[in-house]
């Protein structure tokens, strides 16, 4: 019964296209969508890959504040919390899904406005969002070793020639609170500017029983976001960047009866204050290039802590008191200097565009731990690459072109800690791609692709592990994907379809050892293969100037293999065998709207070391509003059938009532929310 989930929302939606009025015979196209993370800016369905792009409508949904709250519509994506937010995510199943004592080197790069995020995702926002780009498969010749997966892009609003900006406020249940306000417009006929500030305040879901407050769980998040655009002369624009987040949440969420009702007496915390800046230059002096140069800067103070036992002292005679606190600064820094053919510079008889770049990669990370009765720990981390890429593309005929990207890269690496550990790789990487792309007409795109991806290997801090397991290798991906992309019915519906397989060498499992009543750790190893395969469709119908359809539909299969490993032929974790979104916006006239969404997945693994999985699920979301001149008001629901979900899942022995027997721990998604949102825009 379960396999046939996908499968309801689709009925759905033949349903709500059955009750909508008759299409009129004006035909409302689609606006072409552009997508930004590549070597050139391409529109979405002339993109040899498998893109999502979750535009601004999307993200501008009430109750939509954070990038976990929009990665469902992506298929074949999933995430992780085990902290305040869901800030781990996964593509086709592979990518983080938490964070100790390590030093992380994610499989799926976040960028935010050319800022590196990907370790430091709890400021991945929305604020302020024009567009998220969800790149599925290795992205190495773009990005380098931190997109093995994929890459996730998400880009603001630009500054504008004309003063615009708006003002929103959301009040929901919790306690929940958001306040929001963007504007910008020209400073001079040179200089053009937008600034964004957000206050988002939840006293949260969780009940703590023992302290008797509702708010152990809180969301305290200040956001602040500037940029600048510059035409320094005819030749040379400037694009400037500031973004600053000061977020102060509280992380009590797990109990021993998974519920949602609390009985720590330390509740948690997971902090994070982030300055980042970033600029790039873009000159068009010389008629053979165009030369761009990105650089960016960020400095982030993460505090992670929780507390272990999750009681209080006294409350089983067997019971103990501890807390475990991580607090890290992390730098980072990238250089990218890119050199963009012209026409005139075009290779092989004015067939080929080029691309060519060099690229610098830095970042520190410096942990502090502390726990109870433990000695603290400490560790610094070091990490320097340098990279030299470059992709041609060449129009073998009118329709056919041939891209060939690659990406060489050194990785140098320094590690010490507190224990006395010492390590100082260095590794020499490549990673690529080669793609057809055959446009069959104005409407229909055919391509075929063959990328390899990379992820740079590491060493395993923890004292507890033995020390033949603590070194792990690099690990290479090799993706193989069939897609099609069709523009039908007078282009209102855009379609898009991928098949892929992906074999994985040396794959980095995160696995965990039981050391003691309460106590695990978790540690990485290479498996010594790993695969999947699957399919991903996306669609979006205009229906009628009022009426618009879209979905998404991902199928996956994983397997891990490694003669006598725990997870040896299972399923990958995190890596449900399907997942779905599908949605309605109607506009009923006279400033009346509505809309409807529903998204879920399947059951998966929580980890690759223990059986305990989740269920499959399916939520339900709706509004209705109406908008009347620059005034737009809004009431919604999510989970409008209160699903029961989880988010996060461990297994170990915590509880002492039953004499620290492994159990199943689970952390549970939101509930059912309603609120109001109030928009004035000008």
């Amino acid at each position: 019964m379960p396999k046939l989930i996908p499968f309801i929302p689709t009925t759905i939606a033949l349903g709500l296209m059955a009750a909508l009025p008759a299409v009129a015979d004006e035909v409302y196209t689609l606006d072409t969508t552009t997508v930004t993370s590549s070597f050139r800016d391409d529109s979405l369905q002339e993109t040899a890959a498998s893109v999502s792009v979750i535009d601004e409508a999307e993200l501008n949904k009430p109750g939509n504040t954070h990038l976990a709250d929009v990665l469902a519509q992506a298929p074949n994506v999933n995430l992780s919390a085990g902290a305040s937010r869901g800030k781990y995510y996964q593509i086709r199943g592979v990518g983080e899904r938490s964070q100790f004592i390590g030093a992380v080197n994610p499989s799926v790069g976040v960028l935010v406005d050319g800022i590196d995020m990907s370790s430091a995702t709890l400021g991945a926002t929305l604020l302020d969002a024009k567009q998220v780009e969800v790149l599925r498969g290795p992205q190495s010749s773009l990005y380098g070793a931190n997109a093995l997966a994929g890459l996730i892009n998400i880009t603001a609003n630009e500054p504008t020639d004309t003063l615009t900006g708006d003002v929103e406020l959301t009040v929901a249940q919790y306690n929940t609170q958001n306040l929001s306000a963007a504007v910008g417009g020209p400073i001079s006929d040179k200089v053009s500017y937008r600034i964004a500030a957000q206050r988002n305040t939840s006293d949260g879901v969780t009940k703590n029983d023992y302290l008797n407050r509702d708010d152990t769980n809180n969301i305290d998040e200040t956001l602040l976001r500037t940029k600048f655009r510059i035409a320094a002369s005819e030749d040379l624009d400037l694009d400037l960047s500031a973004f600053y987040a000061n977020v102060d949440n509280g992380y009590d969420v797990f109990s021993l009866d998974n519920n949602r009702h609390s009985l720590a007496d330390s509740p948690g915390h997971d902090r994070q204050e982030t300055l980042a800046l970033s600029g790039k230059s873009s000159w068009y002096g010389n008629e053979n290039f165009i030369q761009e140069t990105s650089i960016s800067v960020s400095k982030s103070d993460l505090e992670y802590g929780f507390d272990e036992d999750w009681t209080y002292p006294g409350f089983h005679p067997d019971g103990y008191d501890s807390f475990d606190n991580y607090q890290r600064d992390e730098k980072g820094a990238t250089l990218d200097v890119r050199f963009i053919s012209t026409e005139e510079s075009r290779l092989f008889n004015d067939s080929t565009d080029w691309t060519g770049g060099l690229y610098y990669f830095n970042r520190s990370s410096d942990l502090t731990r502390d726990r109870t009765g433990k000695d603290t720990f400490t560790s610094e981390y070091e990490a320097n690459r340098y990279a030299g890429y470059g992709e041609l593309s060449t129009g073998l005929t009118d329709k056919l072109t041939w891209i060939n990207g690659l990406r060489l890269e050194e990785d140098h690496t320094l590690y010490s800690d507190s224990d006395g550990n010492r390590s100082k790789p260095t590794e020499l990487l490549w990673g690529g791609r080669m793609a057809l792309e055959y446009q069959t007409s104005d409407s229909q795109m055919l391509y075929g692709l063959i990328s390899r991806g990379y992820k740079v290997g590491g060493y395993n801090s923890n004292g507890d592990v033995p020390a033949a397991q603590r070194n792990f290798d690099s690990e290479t991906l090799w993706n193989y994907e069939l897609g099609a992309k069709h523009n039908l019915l007078d282009d209102t519906l855009h379609t898009q379809v991928a098949v892929f397989f992906q074999q994985r060498n040396d794959a980095q499992i995160k696995a965990s050892r039981i050391i003691g009543p309460g106590d695990f750790i978790d540690y990485t190893a290479n498996a010594d293969s790993a695969y999947s395969y699957g399919l991903e469709a996306q669609a979006q119908w205009q229906v009628a100037n009022a009426v618009q359809l879209y979905g998404s539909l991902g199928l996956l299969q994983t397997e891990l293999k490694e003669t006598g490993a725990k997870f040896d032929g299972r399923d990958a974790a995190h890596a449900p065998e399907y997942q779905f979104a599908f949605g309605v916006n109607v506009d009923h006239g006279s400033g009346w709207f509505s809309g409807l969404d529903v998204e879920g997945k399947d059951e998966f693994y929580f980890s690759d070391s223990h059986d305990s999985r989740s269920e499959s699920y399916a939520l339900f979301n709706a509004r209705f509003g109406y908008q009347l001149d620059n005034w737009t008001v809004t009431l919604w629901g999510k989970n409008l059938t209160d699903e029961v979900y989880a988010v996060r899942g461990f297994e170990f022995g915590n509880d002492p009532r039953n004499g620290y027997t492994t159990d199943e721990y689970v952390q549970l998604g939101a509930p059912r929310m309603f609120g109001v949102t109030t928009k004035y825009a000008f």
